[in-house]
């Protein structure tokens, strides 16, 4: 139970280093040195890295496409829960971390919405001839929000030792260039990417903790 805290905790530490951070951007060495005279936070930091790195628009097409991964990964987690609530009649009587998944996986999609309407950064570059918003990175705050929830639920679900460890293999390799691929490929400065491993980590700590805790709570009321 004590790990379990702790791991709350750190998800709710994460989570508010992604609001301090967000602040920072706001407020620290703010200059309109974006594309049509945007103002940008960390502008000497984002200015330096973005020049040290240039735009590669291929890496940034491949990770674009690559980023259908994740929502595929939701899609079979959504037809997962769609069968079991089929089968068993009664919502209630849906795995309980499937059911959190679902809640999980919405919040991040509010998350996205929240950070178009309210566009905190815009990218360094146009795309297509259009000023988009670009903070958090929304392609690396879907791989790191949903890819370790495939691990997760991986280790939980499937007894083959070598299945499991090819399925941590593929989500660390796959979500290490997808973030990589995005930090240089130029189409984000490097702070809407930190901010978007603050957000989806802190997230995914929180959805981690919550299936233990409810796992534990159903197995003190008896629930199978």
């Amino acid at each position: 139970m004590k790990d379990n805290r702790k791991r709350a905790l750190f998800g709710i530490v994460l989570l508010a280093a992604f609001v301090l951070w967000t602040i920072l951007i706001r407020h620290i060495d703010v200059q309109k040195v974006g594309p049509n005279g945007t103002a940008v936070g960390f502008a000497t930091i984002n200015v330096w890295f973005h020049r040290l790195t240039g735009v590669h628009m291929l890496i940034y097409t491949i990770t674009d496409w690559l980023g259908l991964v994740p929502i595929i990964v939701c899609m079979c987690f959504g037809i997962l829960g769609l069968v079991q609530l089929i089968i068993r009649r009664n919502l209630v009587k849906v795995d309980s971390d499937i059911l959190l998944l679902g809640v999980y996986y919405v919040l991040i999609i509010l998350g996205y919405l929240l950070f178009e309407m309210v566009p905190i950064n815009f990218r360094p570059i146009l795309i297509d001839g259009i000023l988009e918003a670009s903070y958090p990175s929304s392609t690396t705050l879907l791989v790191l929000s949903v890819m370790p929830t495939l691990k997760f639920q991986a280790d939980r679900r499937i007894k083959s030792l070598m299945l499991k460890n090819v399925v941590t293999v593929f989500v660390t390799v796959f979500s290490l260039f997808l973030v990589i691929g995005r930090l240089i490929s130029g189409v984000h400065w490097a702070t809407d990417i930190v901010g978007s491993v603050f957000l989806s980590f802190g997230l995914y700590m929180i959805y981690k903790a919550s299936v233990i805790l409810a796992e534990r709570k159903g197995a003190s009321n008896g629930v199978q």
